[in-house]
């Protein structure tokens, strides 16, 4: 299974699950300088960047521990970079992480959702 199919994958199964918490879609893979954002969702007024991660073995560890230091700033700057085009400097947001575990062959093992990954520090 390639990389990038599994990704698209995994970044497709977050947004049917974010979906059917009643949140909207409103981008995907939205990139800037600073770096991508997987999903971009609301939650009423709220935006929610979300970072997708997924694995198929524990080879290179859990999910979660894919979303390192060095990545969740790179979210952060982009996320501003989004807020900034999109004219939407006073929103309220914040960056969650799904992470899943899967068969090969595709079937979900485990989907986890995490709230809020940067917590308030990281909203300076």
């Amino acid at each position: 299974m390639r990389l990038a199919t599994l990704g698209a994958w995994a970044e497709n199964q977050a947004r049917k699950h974010l979906e059917g918490r009643g949140w909207a879609f409103r981008d995907a893979n939205w990139r800037a300088r600073e770096g991508e954002i997987d999903l971009v969702m609301a939650d009423g007024d709220q935006i929610i960047f979300v970072e997708v991660k997924c694995r198929v073995s524990d080879r290179f560890g859990a999910p979660e521990e894919g979303l390192t230091p060095a990545k969740l700033r790179r979210i952060h700057k982009a996320a501003w970079a989004y807020l900034e085009a999109q004219g939407l400097e006073q929103a309220d947001w914040r960056v969650d992480l799904v992470a899943i575990e899967c068969t090969r062959g595709r079937r979900i093992l485990r989907l986890d959702h995490y709230e809020n990954v940067l917590g308030e520090e990281g909203r300076v």
